[in-house]
């Protein structure tokens, strides 16, 4: 029953993930509301496609169960630091408030995420 719910919590925070951090990244981080995001925050234009690529090959890794778990570590990983990274940027540039929710939120979910992977294996 155990590894039931961790699959269930697994396949759901990790499909969030892919959704947002893969899918809604590879479609949008050209738009020019995703650049002046990128640029309000200091950060130069390459950096945002740096971001976005890495963003789309670390939501492939964690959803394809065939990838090997150490490469599902460096995703996990990436990820992290890239929750706290915008947390921090945002914190810095735009004060404690409502933006800091969200990579809050995902911060969690890719704790979860992780937690229930590590259950599993």
């Amino acid at each position: 029953m155990k590894l039931k719910k961790d699959k269930i919590v697994f396949w759901i925070t990790t499909t969030i993930i892919f959704l947002f951090e893969g899918v809604l990244v590879a479609f949008t981080s050209q738009s020019e509301m995703a650049k002046e995001g990128i640029r309000h925050l200091g950060y130069p234009d390459y950096f945002g496609v740096m971001l976005a690529i890495f963003k789309v090959i670390g939501s492939l890794v964690l959803i394809i169960p065939s990838v090997p778990k150490r490469f599902k570590e460096w995703a996990y990983a990436g990820f992290g630091i890239d929750f706290i990274s915008a947390f921090v940027s945002i914190w810095v540039v735009d004060g404690f408030g409502v933006g800091l929710i969200l990579p809050f939120a995902f911060m969690i979910i890719l704790a979860l995420s992780y937690r229930s992977c590590h259950k599993m294996m």
